[in-house]
């Protein structure tokens, strides 16, 4: 299951103020909560108190929180690995590790009777996990999740991100990633310039970011890493589909009302014999066989087009394609709009047999 969630700092942020934050999230299917426990700082029965408070209200919406945690805050609390008792009475339902032991510890918490999830730090990028497992942990209590960074230009590599990340699903486990929101500004750093796992993120649009995540196949759950995102960038991560690419486009004018309706509501898939140069939805060539497509827009195509052949094509008239790559037009070929410049590159994703589908650009 994919899963969106949002991140809450109570150290930075009112109680009341994470409340409706997580009641706007929650409403728009929101269904998991990071919170950091790495930078508090502060009277410890205030700091236990507010934590509670905000968990338990995460948990009467329906939502998983795990907390981020590290050795120094196991020292600070007076916690031992062998006794996770601390974190259930606080209500969460896991803890991540940002810094790691040496194996045998995690391998031991995966056992821990309080049924706590043990979420490791997937872009350490070493063999932390194969380790781990070494030492027999109980992987139905393992998770992964990779980190967010404040700083500009300290993001993770997109190589990188791709080959820790596929450790962990090849271990079956449950992976997590953050996205950055443009809108907000709280992080549990005083550094504001953008919270991401991705440094090519950083500036996106956060359901292209999302979109990406989703498109490579390795992240399970998408978390906005900064507070307070936006009710419209909650809304637009809502109405994505985890498990279908939609790719925002953009229709030509005067485009026929039969030619739209192929784009925006007909199922597509890319077919398997697959090409460099274009990606071929063919259900509607079938679908409106004997339909007269009279070209109406014929210039040369480039990368991201939507095309529609016309009956000049004979068997091929109402076939859906792609643009991969700039073609010549023979003038058979009607370009009935584009996909737009920021999601351009998720064609490359884009396997054979894989379903997708188009969303029209919303004009604000």
């Amino acid at each position: 299951m994919r899963r969106l969630g949002i991140s809450v700092y109570p150290n930075h942020s009112s109680v009341s103020e994470i409340r409706d934050y997580i009641d706007l999230a929650a409403g728009y299917n929101f269904k998991r909560v990071f919170t950091c426990l790495l930078s508090v700082e502060g009277d410890k029965e205030t700091i236990v108190q507010e934590f509670t408070d905000v968990i338990t209200y995460a948990k009467e919406k329906g939502m998983e929180v795990i907390a981020d945690v590290s050795p120094k805050v196991f020292g600070e609390l007076g916690i031992s690995y062998n006794d996770l008792t601390f974190f259930k009475e606080i209500g969460a339902d896991g803890i991540r590790l940002d810094m790691g032991f040496t194996g045998n510890e995690e391998s031991i918490m995966t056992f821990n009777p309080q049924d706590l999830k043990i979420e490791l730090n997937i872009s350490s990028g070493t063999k932390y996990l194969d380790n781990i497992m070494s030492y027999q942990a109980n992987a139905a209590n393992l998770m992964g999740c990779h980190n967010f960074y404040p700083h500009r230009y300290t993001g993770l590599s997109y190589d990188h991100f791709i080959e820790t990340s596929k450790q962990y699903k090849a271990h079956g486990l449950v992976t997590a990633a953050f996205v950055n929101s443009p809108s907000a500004h709280i992080g549990p750093w005083p550094v504001d310039e953008g919270l991401c796992t991705l440094e090519m993120h950083r500036e996106w649009p956060i359901e292209v970011q999302a979109k990406h995540l989703w498109a490579t196949e390795v992240i399970d759950d998408v978390i906005i890493a900064n507070a307070f995102a936006s009710e419209a960038e909650l809304k637009a991560l809502s109405e994505l589909n985890p498990y279908q690419l939609t790719l925002t486009c953009e229709l030509e004018a005067d485009v026929p009302e039969l030619e739209a309706k192929i784009v925006t509501e007909e199922f597509h898939f890319n077919r398997g014999d697959v090409s460099d140069y274009v990606i071929r939805s063919t259900q509607s060539r079938v679908k409106y066989k004997g339909h007269e497509f009279v070209p109406f827009h014929t210039p040369d195509m480039k990368k991201g087009d939507i095309i529609i052949e016309t009956s000049l094509y004979a068997h091929y008239a109402g076939e859906l394609q792609v643009a991969l790559q700039p073609m010549k037009n023979s003038g058979k070929s009607n370009i009935v709009g584009h996909v737009v410049e920021e999601e351009q590159f998720l064609l490359n994703y884009l396997k054979p047999w894989q379903k997708f589908q188009f969303k029209l650009k919303t004009i604000n």
